[in-house]
């Protein structure tokens, strides 16, 4: 199994390699990078392009490692009990599979996603040291191992919030998603939008990247906004004057909503770009 990109999803060569660097190691793939790069986007292509299910674990703070394996629910057991159910003698019944249980026992090899991993607890990694790294699980409730009957191709995606542990690091083929330079990021946009005008889309990109090097921004607009920014500037047919406007009420690009999520930011644009206009 090699992936060899797609025509969906644009990945650069070293992406590319690290991918299929992860599937012949059979270790997961660490995905980090800035929030919109496409790093949860790329385990949905891969699966497409090798043509194999998708299971997606998306973390929340509040998410336990158990629940990757399984849980038991002892309020359903209870209550059948009360109400007289007889497969409350079956413990069995009560069993939830996570999403490390179906894809081990799934009946062909699956993606395995598990999204945003520094959103959990820092305890979170290590309780699944173990799982990950012999693809298998004891039950104690049923007292079954449950051991993967294929290894699932494994992607953990992290945002940088926290550090992970050097344990659970030492067991992940490891890549950072950079930003995409300008080039790149065309043929992102091709994909995306194959008949845009190359007038729009040289100014567009133009504002985006000086949007994105003005100092002190809180955050910074991503790919996945910069594509939402062009799909309005569409819908609204603004022309590319229109981004280059030298009047100061209209200093700020047009649905700049897209791409400046507070208003700290916005301020500061405004004033940075009115300074250096004006010095020109």
């Amino acid at each position: 199994m090699r992936f060899k990109g797609s025509d969906t999803y644009v990945a650069t060569d070293d992406l590319t390699l690290a991918v299929n660097a992860a599937i012949t190691l059979a270790r997961p793939l660490l995905i980090k990078g800035e929030p919109g790069t496409g790093k949860t986007k790329l385990a949905e292509e891969v699966a497409t392009s090798l043509g194999m299910p998708l299971l997606e674990w998306h973390i929340k703070s509040t998410t336990k490692a158990q629940q990757g394996l399984y849980e038991y629910d002892a309020v359903s057991r209870l209550r059948d009990s009360q109400l007289g159910d007889p497969k409350v003698k079956d413990i069995s019944n009560y069993i939830v599979r996570g999403m490390l249980w179906q894809a081990f026992t799934a009946e062909e090899p699956v993606v395995l996603l598990i999204d945003e991993i520094d959103k959990a607890d820092i305890e979170f990694p290590n309780d699944l040291l173990r799982e990950l790294d012999r693809m298998e699980f004891y039950v104690y409730e049923t007292r079954e191992l449950v051991r993967a009957k294929q290894r699932p191709i494994v992607f953990i995606t992290s945002n940088n919030e926290k550090e992970l542990p050097d344990a659970f690091l030492r067991r992940c083929f490891f890549h950072y998603i950079r930003f995409p330079e300008k080039e790149t990021m065309e043929k992102i946009v091709d994909v995306h939008f194959p008949g845009i005008k190359k007038t729009l889309l040289r100014d567009a990109l133009e504002v985006f990247f000086e949007v994105r090097d003005v100092p002190g921004l809180k955050k910074k607009p991503s790919t996945s906004e910069l594509l939402d920014w062009l799909k309005l500037l569409l819908a609204e047919d603004i022309s590319p004057e229109s981004l280059r406007s030298k009047d100061r009420k209209n200093i700020i690009p047009p649905l700049h909503g897209a791409l400046l999520k507070n208003e700290q930011d916005v301020h500061l644009f405004e004033r940075l770009v009115f300074m250096s206009r004006q010095a020109r």
